[in-house]
């Protein structure tokens, strides 16, 4: 990928981050994150730093949303396996 399409990801990744810390979903999921001081908006920092900061942030999300059962993902997925196990 180019550097700007991974700032795009990395922006969309944030905007994930900041409606589960709305929610309330678990504040403290995204710390390694914030540890790496990095943003979309930092466009001077290396592509690899883009990189490393996707692949931290996408990694929480998807701990934090397997972690909630509850969570409207996780209960549509059980939905849709139900469905596929039924005879139609």
């Amino acid at each position: 990928m180019h550097k700007e399409e991974l700032i795009q990801l990395h922006m969309f990744l944030v905007q994930l981050k900041d409606h589960f810390e709305k929610e309330e979903c678990g504040l403290e999921s995204f710390s390694n994150y914030k540890q790496l001081e990095i943003t979309p908006v930092h466009i001077h920092r290396s592509k690899a730093d883009h990189k490393r900061a996707i692949f931290t942030l996408s990694n929480e999300i998807a701990s934090l949303v397997a972690d909630d059962e509850f969570s409207g993902i996780a209960r549509t997925a059980v939905r849709m396996k139900k469905l596929a196990d039924t005879d139609l």
